[in-house]
């Protein structure tokens, strides 16, 4: 089951529906679903109403503005050794804003300062309740559920100083995936493949074993300083694979695309385009 944000104008409010085909089945108000997100989960396999054609709305992320997207760099070993970094004592933690996400088939802009965008294809856990000082199986035990997302960086700006804060907010680079409701992916330690590839070619094949931190213990530590709340999204990290480790570094440019690929969580698609929304030659 996938559950994806849409509304039918700008103006509209977002409400939350099961993805059948080139069908929405209507759920809830985004608000309501967080309100409550297991129980509306459980509630979407049963709930019968009439479909409307995908086409005919705007599919956003399902994710309320108050969210706070937090995001763990160098989580899988293979990406820190190709890198050159030991890996921490603890996780290395940046935030998100959800102005910068979008979700499938939506363009992102390379910065006219930028030489390209680099990739980086991630599972994204999306909180489902209050989290306060939690141990780690209680936080894991509170995701709602996953996607796949791409943490598509800026590396000129992200490079700039040692806060990655102005590379990771770039417009529109925060593409994210449908929602799978979390008893359908399992525990992300027995592995999911994530795959991602530029214009059909593979460039990054890792697995979730490879992590350095468990979500969990990410979770537990995260909520010991701040209470994480339901819509709240924790993107666990990139494997090996990136542009810029490459020789000659590989990025991004108008008219690529990049597919980010994830075992039961499907396929997320985006294409590049300059800073004036142009595809390129």
């Amino acid at each position: 089951m996938k559950l994806i944000g849409y509304r039918t104008s700008e103006q509209d409010p977002i409400s939350v529906g099961v993805l059948d085909g080139e069908t929405i089945r209507p759920l809830a108000p985004l608000d309501e679903f967080w309100s409550d997100a297991f129980t509306w989960i459980d509630r979407a396999q049963q709930i019968e109403t009439p479909g409307i054609d995908v086409a005919l709305v705007n599919v956003v992320a399902p994710v309320p503005a108050s969210a706070r997207v937090i995001c763990v760099g160098l989580n899988y070993r293979a990406h820190a050794a190709e890198g050159g970094f030991i890996p921490p004592e603890y996780p290395t933690l940046f935030g998100r804003w959800p102005a910068s996400l979008t979700v499938g088939d939506v363009s992102a802009p390379v910065p006219a300062n930028e030489a390209g965008l680099d990739w980086e294809g991630e599972v994204a856990a999306f909180i489902g309740t209050r989290l306060e000082s939690v141990d780690p199986a209680t936080g894991v035990a509170g995701v709602a559920g996953y996607a796949c997302f791409n943490d598509l960086t800026s590396r000129k700006a992200q490079k700039l100083t040692a806060q990655w804060t102005l590379g990771k907010n770039g417009d529109r680079s925060g593409p994210l995936g449908p929602l799978v409701p979390a008893h359908e992916v399992g525990d992300l330690s027995e592995g999911l493949r994530v795959r991602t590839r530029v214009n059909g070619t593979l460039v990054q094949d890792g697995n979730t074993r490879d992590f350095i931190f468990p979500l969990g213990d990410i979770i537990a530590l995260i909520s010991e300083t701040f209470t994480l709340h339901p819509g709240d999204i924790i993107a666990t990290g990139t494997p090996e694979g990136v542009g810029y480790v490459r020789n000659p570094p590989w990025l991004l440019g108008p008219g690529d695309i990049v597919e980010v690929e994830i075992d039961k969580l499907g396929v997320l698609r985006t294409p590049i385009v300059d800073a004036s929304g142009r595809k390129g030659a």
